[in-house]
């Protein structure tokens, strides 16, 4: 009783704390607010080389025919972007679709209409790309509520401000761990499942790739999910264009490999959405998370812990 008690004490002060960073954050006129992450990003993107250094290593090794300058420019539109996403993410709670109608142009309406006549649920993927965040919730006032697959964090006072404002607009985030049967029942009620697949996963979460020239272990979760479920699988991104502006593109849904060979098709599905990204990626290389170690896990070492001892 006591435990119980006390776990609920903590949840309600973390809770508390990550209600005050919003209304901190969210107070801030919000140009000030975005030119005040502007100014944080350009900081950490000199004073921080690790990351910056990563961004431009997997630059060069993806554009190898640019120079090093138009890499330089490219990595630090990565920062800047990523500083928007942050700065723009404490408006989301008080969005509405009139307001999102005018700044977000919807792309592919048709795709996501026709996909969901089919009362099977919908699988959207994306990336690490553009605003995601402001995608997300883009999708639930304009389409329907996405419930969406994260990774929790592990500070728990950003984790709850970072889930409160995902449900803040209808959303339902739901930890990766043990959300199959959730999953399953979502779109059995015809709802939409987010999931975005461009991050690096140990090898036993995932299949190996190729992205960029490289292989990627990518996680095998979306592609698992479309052959049992037989849901349609569209790929969303939410891209920048400019003057506060945005566009989302609603891919036309994605034809689904069934060989029979259950291994192969999810090698091969795989493959097929991360190709999309990649796609996504080259047009608006300076939206991408290129911070991100993706191509940490390696085949050889793969291969090698799973040899028996």
């Amino acid at each position: 009783m006591t435990k119980h008690l006390n776990d609920k004490d903590h949840q309600t002060a973390t809770s508390r704390k990550a209600g005050i960073i919003l209304s901190l954050f969210g107070g801030i006129p919000r140009g000030l607010r975005r030119g005040l992450f502007i100014m944080l990003a350009r900081l950490f993107y000199h004073l921080a080389p690790r990351h910056r250094l990563i961004a431009l290593h997997n630059l060069k090794l993806a554009f190898p025919e640019k120079d090093m300058a138009e890499l330089v420019h490219t990595a630090w539109g990565v920062y800047r972007n990523m500083a928007l996403v942050a700065a723009e993410f404490f408006d989301i709670p008080s969005l509405t679709p009139e307001r999102l109608e005018k700044v977000i142009e919807v792309e592919g309406m048709e795709h996501y209409e026709a996909a969901l006549k089919k009362k099977k649920g919908i699988l959207m993927f994306g990336a690490h790309f553009g605003n995601w965040e402001l995608g997300a919730a883009a999708a639930a006032l304009l389409l329907k509520p996405v419930m969406i697959i994260y990774r929790p964090l592990d500070n728990g006072v950003l984790d709850a401000l970072v889930n409160g404002v995902r449900s803040s607009t209808g959303n339902v985030p739901l930890p990766k761990e043990r959300a199959m049967r959730p999953m399953l029942r979502y779109l059995k009620d015809n709802g939409i499942i987010g999931l975005l697949i461009d991050q690096n996963v140990d090898w036993y979460e995932g299949v190996f790739v190729d992205f960029f020239g490289r292989p990627a272990c990518t996680t095998d979760g979306l592609a698992l999910l479309a052959l049992h479920t037989e849901a349609p699988v569209m790929p969303t991104f939410l891209v920048r264009v400019g003057g506060g502006r945005y566009r989302l593109v609603i891919g036309e849904e994605v034809q689904i490999v069934r060989t029979g060979d259950h291994q192969a098709d999810v090698q091969a599905n795989t493959q097929i959405f991360t190709k999309i990204i990649e796609d996504m990626v080259r047009r608006y290389p300076d939206q991408w998370l290129w911070v991100h170690q993706r191509w940490k896990t390696q085949i050889d070492r793969s291969r090698r812990d799973k040899q028996p001892s």
